[in-house]
């Protein structure tokens, strides 16, 4: 058992003796289930004197042995206190050798007590709002567009937004050609946003057969460093111009979506878009709660916690900024104070769902994964590989488990707050989603 101890808030350094005698009786039981399936000269598996296995073995038995000997003091502590680690502690077997006794120091963090949380005490706001019609029509102007054929129009229909243009480009900055900026007959749809502001807007207008200018300017957060800002010229042909012939809205296209008839689809869409709106709404009331938390329940938080959060965010940012280093803006540039504050606010965050839904029994069922993959599956080309990806990736597996846990939990809180409702319209909901 340890003897000395030395505590201060979450933070523990102990301090143990491991007798020679201990040490070398736990060595000596590893060392005989070395000899179990140890291959040596001269000697069948299993009959190697323990003699001999010390000699070979030795080093690596002790340093077992020390960790076992060190784990179960340690176990023993913690069961004693009733306490629990909130990450590995810090071992110091300084001067220690072979043959003596071992003292030995461990230092770590704790998890900290959960206070009693009398959620009743808060309110959040629900957001209601009310299905405009006009939003039902959109979604099926939506399905019509989704299943419209683009036809060749002649030679002389002019582009317009919408309408899918058969290009060649090449790009110059200035008088030099850059690399990546030359395709034939690429496919644009007008007005979709895929290349840069004002290229496609100086399409619209013009005929198969033209062949023009295009002069755009890069954004300034453009992912290749040599174009950002920078002022560019394409020179275009435009080989033919396709017009969008959208199917006519009746039963056989509804049927063609997997509904009955347009009523059936209407009501259909009605209440996916509900679903939607309640969903938004479910995700402010989370949020409201998190803060609400965040500022009303006092925590005192593991320092190895968040130090470890701090330097993960830290790390994650340089990875995302390596391209642009010093040029990413002022927006972009890395505030300790501010992201150590983040930072203790994800901590105390994490460790309050965790303790909280644990003690209410919020649990996430396999059903309850299947389906998270299914959902984030369904939003891919090719789904195979997301459920590849879960199969041979344990701890992306592992963090979904932990977000869909966080969520149960805050719904499960949400189930005990008081809510006040708030008639609101569809694109005030949607704002911020």
């Amino acid at each position: 058992m340890f003897k000395k101890e030395k505590i201060k808030d979450l933070h523990y350094s102990v301090t143990g003796l491991i007798s020679a005698a201990d040490l070398q009786a736990a060595a000596d039981e590893i060392l005989t289930e070395y000899g179990k399936t140890a291959k040596m000269p001269g000697f069948r598996p299993g009959h190697i004197p323990l003699s001999v296995l010390r000699q070979k073995f030795n080093a690596s038995a002790y340093g077992e042995a020390i960790d076992k000997l060190m784990n179960k003091d340690l176990t023993t502590y913690l069961a004693d206190k009733k306490i629990r680690l909130a990450g590995a502690p810090k071992a110091d077997l300084a001067g220690w050798e072979i043959g003596k006794d071992a003292e030995y120091s461990l230092e770590f963090d704790i998890l900290p007590t959960l206070p009693a949380i009398d959620l009743e005490k808060f309110t959040v706001t629900k957001k209601v709002a009310k299905l405009d019609e006009a939003e039902v029509e959109k979604s099926l102007e939506n399905i019509r567009k989704n299943r419209s054929i683009a036809e060749k129009q002649g030679a002389d229909y002019a582009a317009a937004d919408g309408d899918v243009a058969v290009i060649d480009f090449k790009g110059f900055v200035g008088d030099e050609a850059f690399e990546g900026g030359e395709a034939k007959k690429h496919h644009l749809i007008l007005g979709s946003g895929a290349f840069i502001p004002g290229f496609e807007d100086q399409i619209i207008g013009h005929k198969a057969g033209d062949k023009f200018d295009v002069n755009v300017k890069f954004p300034a957060e453009y992912h290749a460093a040599n174009l950002a800002g920078q002022d560019a010229r394409f020179e275009v042909v435009l080989h033919e111009v396709r017009k969008h012939i959208l199917p006519e809205l009746n039963d056989e296209l509804a049927k063609a979506v997997g509904q009955e008839s347009v009523e059936a689809l209407r009501e259909h869409i009605r209440k996916i878009l509900n679903e939607q709106y309640a969903d938004v709404a479910q995700r402010d009331m989370r949020n409201e709660l998190l803060d609400i938390l965040a500022d009303k329940v006092k925590l005192d938080l593991p320092e190895t916690l968040v130090t470890q959060e701090f330097d993960m965010a830290k790390s994650e940012h340089e990875r995302g900024h390596a391209h642009c280093g010093a040029d990413c803006g002022d927006a972009h540039k890395w505030d300790d104070k501010k992201e150590r504050k983040d930072a203790e606010r994800r901590v105390k965050l994490g460790l309050i769902l965790a303790e909280w839904g644990t003690a209410n029994k919020v649990e996430v069922t396999r059903e309850d994964l299947q389906q998270a993959i299914w959902a984030e599956a369904a939003r891919y080309p090719d789904p195979k590989q997301v459920f590849e990806f879960y199969n041979k990736n344990q701890n992306a597996l592992a963090m979904l488990r932990g977000m869909m846990f966080e969520r149960k939990a805050l719904d499960a809180m949400l189930t005990h707050v008081k809510t006040k409702e708030k008639q609101v319209k569809a694109d005030e909901l949607f704002k911020q989603a």
